[in-house]
């Protein structure tokens, strides 16, 4: 089709083989670029570990371990949006300014979503 990537059309192992590289290569452009990433992969680096060690069964550790996760998965989108936005104009413009601001909401969800979720662990 005319209307598809010209970067499409692996398959199999191959296609599997090239997303783990790429998805590797928006990780390090991530942690590389991005403070806040590198802020949140420490505040994991934290209390990934802390959770481990104060989650009190195996449902409170899963839930406190992926909250966490979330946030970086949640600031790994922002951050899309973010280069998007920045690609197409560097200009100030309303919409661009909404895309933003809705992507930095969503990671201060994420990051209220850690808080609730670990108050409700480790104090019921």
């Amino acid at each position: 089709m005319s209307d598809e990537s010209p970067f499409k059309g692996q398959t199999g192992l191959r296609r599997v083989w090239n997303a783990f590289h790429y998805s590797l290569a928006g990780l390090r452009a991530a942690y590389l670029a991005e403070d806040a990433f590198r802020q949140e992969v420490l505040l994991a680096t934290l209390l990934i570990p802390l959770a481990i060690f104060l989650a009190p069964h195996g449902v409170g550790l899963a839930l406190m371990v992926g909250s966490v996760l979330l946030v970086l998965i949640v600031e790994l989108l922002n951050s899309a949006i973010e280069a998007t936005v920045d690609r197409i104009s560097l200009d100030s413009h309303p919409l661009a300014k909404r895309a933003k601001d809705i992507g930095s909401a969503a990671v201060l969800l994420a990051l209220l979503n850690v808080l609730a979720i670990w108050a409700c662990v480790l104090f019921g």
